[in-house]
């Protein structure tokens, strides 16, 4: 029986960077935002990189809440889609070529987001991480958070909940 010799870790490495890459510019917000995100491995951080446009206050300086919350919730999506759609990326079926030139799968519809604001977003970069909490067939759960420089001191924390799209199985 022959036996197929793994893929290059390199060659998955690639597949995943640009799976992420092509998620994040089909949605133009997230642009718009300067969101991006950090993979290692299958965990995301999502970095909003510092701009003026985002104070909301400028006497303050503070971060726009609205911004933050967009913020949140656009973490919360990707993680949320990464988780389920990982094992197709990892095998080869969903196609990161597909993907960026616009073969998008469905994204997450969102339910409902609840934002706690914990402190003021100062005009500097801030980040985000969320963890899904309940993911099934029909429906997910996911909460995440933001901070600037301490993690332990986050700027937000949001509890999402997403309707999933349907699987064509």
């Amino acid at each position: 029986m022959a036996h197929t010799p793994p893929e290059p870790v390199q060659i998955i490495k690639q597949r995943r960077d640009a799976a992420l890459s092509a998620l994040v510019s089909g949605v133009p917000y997230m642009q718009y935002l300067g969101v991006s995100f950090d993979r290692r491995g299958d965990e995301l951080t999502a970095i909003l990189s510092y701009d003026e446009k985002l104070i909301g206050n400028p006497f303050l300086p503070a971060i726009h809440g609205g911004v933050t919350a967009a913020f949140l919730e656009m973490t919360a999506m990707v993680t949320l889609s990464w988780s389920y759609l990982w094992q197709d990326i990892e095998s080869g079926t969903l196609d990161p070529d597909e993907m960026a030139r616009g073969a998008l799968p469905r994204l997450p519809k969102t339910i409902d987001f609840t934002v706690d604001y914990l402190r003021t977003g100062l005009p500097r970069d801030a980040y985000a991480r969320a963890r899904v909490t309940r993911s099934g067939r029909r429906y997910a759960s996911v909460q995440a958070e933001a901070w600037q420089d301490n993690r332990d001191r986050p700027i937000a924390e949001a509890t999402a909940h997403f309707l999933m799209p349907r699987r064509d199985d």
